[in-house]
C-alpha cells in the first residue's frame, strides 16, 4: 500500500465533519421527514451497530444504492461459498427494502455511516473487517482514511469514473490521488473509467469489465406478475423506468400521440424515486390522461392510461409484462440508466441522447441495432409504434442487444481473480 499522505483539503474536510458531528442530528431529522431515513435503525447512521460481528474472515462491502447492490450479489455469493462471511451496507431506504427481500439471512446488512471520523471508528471497531470492498465510485474521504489507519486492504471494485465526474474531480487532483493512493487496487468497469481513474492518481488498476453483465434478471412476484398480465390483456404497452422530473411530460405527450393509432395503448411510467409517484399523477392529468398509482393497491383498467409504477422493487415485472422499455434519465442531463435488465426481459430498448454513465454500452448497442436513440416526444412515439406493430423488428432488436451484452460477460471472474490473493492473505493470518 502506498505512503499514506494527505492534503489541505482533506485535513480540512476531516476537520469540518468533526465540528459538524454534533449537529448531524438536525441533518438526519430533516431526512426522517423526507422519507429517507429509517427511524427504527438510525442508530446505524452513527455507527452503532444493530447486528452481532458475525464469527471468522468478513468482507465489507459497501454499494451506495439499489444498482450497486444488484451488480454485487453475485460476487457476494461467491465469497460466501467460499467461506467468507459478508457485511452489505448502502445508504437508501429503497437499498435496505431490497436488502431485506433478497439477500440471505447470513448476509448482514447495514446503513453506513455518516462520513464522520467519528462513527466511521465506532463501526470499524465492532465490524473488524478483513477486507473492504467499495462499489462502483463510493470515494468518501473518512471512510478511506479510517480503514487506511487500520491497516485493512480496500479495493474499488465494479468501478466506474464517468466524464462528468472527472471534471469535478480534477478540481482536486492532489487530494484524489492522495485518496487513491490508500486504495490496493481498482478494479474498472471500462478501459475510459481506467484511465480517467489512472489519472486522477490511482497506481494499481485493472479492466475487470462490469459486474452488471453478469447478474441474473432480477425475481418477479408471480402472483403480481399474473393477476397484472391479466387486468392488462389485449392492451399494447410501453414502460418508461427510472424517469426524472422533465421526462414524464415528454412521456405522456407521446402517449398522448400514439393513442389515436394505438387506442388501447396502457403507459406505465416508473419514477426513478418512487415518492415522486404523484407528482407524475398531477403532469398525466393536466394533460387530460386518467392515472392512477401502483402504491395505492389499484390495477389498470380499461380507462387507464397512465399507470403510476411508485413501487420498489418492481421494474422486472414490467420488464417481464411491457415489450418496449424507455430507459429514463436520458433525455435531461442526468446520464441514462443501465439497460442490462430489460434487455435480459426481452423488452426492446429505446433511451434518450445523454447516457454518459453508461456510454460504451450505449454505444455499442445502438451500433448493433440493439437499441434506439430518441430525443423527444415525436421520435420516442414514432420509435415505439414501430416496434409495438412490428413485432420482427422487435425481436430482431431484442436478439441483437441480448448478443451485445453477452460479449461484455465475464466481469465476475475477473474480479474473483483479482480479489483471491487478498483472500489467500486472509486465512493464512486467520491460522
Amino acid at each position: 500500500m502506498a505512503k499514506p499522505r494527505t492534503t489541505l483539503p482533506i485535513r480540512l474536510y476531516r476537520m469540518a465533519t468533526r465540528l459538524a458531528t454534533p449537529f448531524v442530528r438536525l441533518m438526519l431529522a430533516g431526512r426522517l421527514r423526507r422519507g429517507k431515513e429509517d427511524p427504527a435503525r438510525l442508530g446505524e447512521r452513527f455507527g452503532i451497530a444493530s447486528a452481532p460481528r458475525p464469527k471468522g474472515p468478513l468482507i465489507w462491502v459497501h454499494g451506495a444504492s439499489v444498482g450497486e447492490m444488484i451488480a454485487v450479489m453475485p460476487l457476494m455469493d461467491r465469497l460466501r461459498a467460499r467461506g467468507f462471511r459478508v457485511l452489505l451496507t448502502s445508504g437508501t431506504v429503497t437499498s435496505a427494502r431490497l436488502a431485506a427481500d433478497r439477500l440471505p439471512p447470513d448476509i448482514v446488512h447495514q446503513f453506513v455511516p455518516l462520513d464522520s471520523p467519528r462513527f466511521l471508528r465506532r463501526f470499524l471497531k465492532h465490524w473488524r473487517p478483513d477486507l473492504v470492498l467499495l462499489v462502483e465510485s463510493e470515494l468518501w474521504p473518512n471512510l478511506i482514511m479510517e480503514v487506511n489507519a487500520r491497516g485493512t486492504p480496500l479495493m474499488l471494485v465494479n468501478a466506474r469514473m464517468s466524464p462528468r465526474s472527472f471534471a469535478k474531480w480534477l478540481r482536486l487532483k492532489r487530494s484524489v490521488a492522495a485518496l487513491l493512493a490508500r486504495v490496493d487496487m481498482c478494479l474498472v468497469q471500462g478501459r475510459g473509467d481506467g484511465d480517467r481513474l489512472a489519472s486522477l492518481g490511482a497506481t494499481r488498476v485493472s479492466v475487470t469489465g462490469n459486474l452488471k453483465f453478469d447478474s441474473p434478471p432480477p425475481p418477479v412476484d408471480l402472483v403480481a406478475f399474473d393477476a397484472l398480465r391479466k387486468a392488462t390483456q389485449g392492451r399494447q404497452m410501453l414502460v418508461a423506468a427510472s424517469t426524472h422530473p422533465g421526462e414524464e411530460e415528454i412521456i405522456i405527450a407521446a402517449h398522448a400521440m400514439l393513442r389515436p393509432s394505438l387506442p388501447r395503448l396502457l403507459t406505465i411510467i416508473a419514477p426513478r424515486h418512487p415518492e415522486r409517484g404523484l407528482d407524475v399523477v398531477r403532469a398525466a392529468q393536466d394533460l387530460q390522461m386518467p392515472a392512477v398509482l401502483r402504491s395505492d393497491g389499484f390495477l389498470p383498467d380499461r380507462g387507464t392510461q397512465i399507470y403510476v409504477a411508485d413501487t420498489i422493487g418492481e421494474l422486472g415485472l414490467f420488464y417481464r409484462l411491457c415489450p418496449v422499455a424507455f430507459l429514463g434519465g436520458s433525455l435531461i442531463r442526468h446520464g441514462g440508466q443501465n439497460p442490462i435488465e430489460p434487455i435480459r426481459l426481452e423488452a426492446a430498448i429505446l433511451h434518450g441522447p445523454t447516457v454518459t454513465n453508461f456510454e460504451e454500452l450505449y454505444a455499442r448497442l445502438d451500433e448493433n441495432a440493439g437499441a434506439e436513440q430518441v430525443t423527444d416526444a415525436n421520435t420516442l412515439a414514432d420509435a415505439a409504434y414501430a416496434l409495438m406493430t412490428d413485432e420482427t423488428h422487435r425481436r430482431r432488436m431484442v436478439g441483437a442487444a441480448q448478443a451485445t451484452i453477452d460479449s461484455f460477460s465475464g466481469a465476475l471472474e475477473r474480479t474473483l481473480a483479482a480479489i483471491d490473493p487478498y483472500l489467500v492473505q486472509i486465512r493464512l493470518e486467520r491460522r
